[in-house]
């Protein structure tokens, strides 16, 4: 009898993560026999349990703070999304033992606010807050939808323009005007919070007028983590407020596209998700 494939997600901290259940669902609903868990890893043994699970038989993990720039470099191989990014959150093993890396965030919430959200981004004028891993993850995705501009700020100026230098080439061959800014303005039809420092109530400085009336605010957390800057957003009269929990379904499913073949259905589990079933 064959045996269950075996995928896992690993983190610090992780017992918060919906992943296992969000690869159930899609399992279940596709047919696929998977075992999928999630693993508390170290801070300093991420190496050791990539090991670990591949000699156990894995196929496969997802990759979650603090550690997505950490996979990236302990992979064999890396899609030129996951180079770009400077990160993975996606990897798996080939036959031979060989460990690959991809990165499926930005695809992820691409896909939630053009499908999900049905509010296109081509022509739109964007502003990413945050230069880390979960900005870099997004930016290349934005890019490839074609908007008028994106602006990315960042409590430390050198790394938005670093981030911005590191994509300028892909900006430019989507003719999209790309600039970091030295701080937070202008005015902007949509506002995407990358940000750790949203995780803190009250750790957000914004100042009124960033987010056009009317536009979209989305904060790449999800559930009372991003609850200020959906606040601050309802007092911009933005037209859609979304928390992170739409992009982690999508991203699961470009995952799950990756190792499988098939995509699921993700109405219907984040439509599970958002209800608390």
């Amino acid at each position: 009898m064959k045996s269950s494939q075996r995928y896992a997600v690993l983190g610090h901290p992780i017992a918060h993560s919906r992943s296992p259940a969000i690869h159930s669902a899609f399992a279940a609903q596709t047919g696929i026999d998977l075992r999928y868990e999630a693993l508390l890893v170290p801070p300093d043994g991420l190496a050791a349990t990539l090991h670990r699970l591949r000699d156990e038989g894995f196929s496969g993990c997802n990759i979650t703070l603090p550690f997505k720039t950490e996979a990236l470099t302990l992979a064999d191989s890396g899609s030129q999304r996951a180079l770009l990014a400077g990160a993975a959150n996606t990897l798996g093993w080939t036959t031979d033992g060989r460990l690959w890396a991809d990165n499926t965030d930005g695809l992820g919430l691409r896909r939630d606010i053009e499908t999900n959200a049905n509010w296109p981004l081509l022509d739109r004028r964007l502003l990413l807050l945050g230069a880390g891993g979960a900005a870099a993850g997004a930016l290349g995705p934005l890019l490839e939808a074609r908007p008028a501009c994106v602006a990315v700020w960042n409590r430390s100026p050198a790394r938005a323009a670093e981030l911005v230098a590191r994509h300028a080439e892909l900006a430019l061959r989507c003719g999209v005007r790309l600039l970091a800014l030295e701080r937070p303005e202008g005015r902007f039809d949509a506002v995407i919070n990358a940000t750790s420092a949203a995780l803190q109530a009250g750790a957000l400085d914004l100042p009124a007028g960033l987010l056009a009336p009317g536009g979209l605010a989305l904060d790449m957390v999800y559930g009372a983590a991003a609850e200020p800057f959906l606040a601050w957003a309802a007092g911009q009269q933005a037209g859609q407020r979304r928390d992170g929990l739409g992009m982690l379904v999508e991203q699961a499913a470009e995952a799950f596209q990756r190792w499988h073949g098939l995509r699921p259905d993700t109405a219907a589990v984040l439509a599970q998700l958002r209800s608390g079933a």
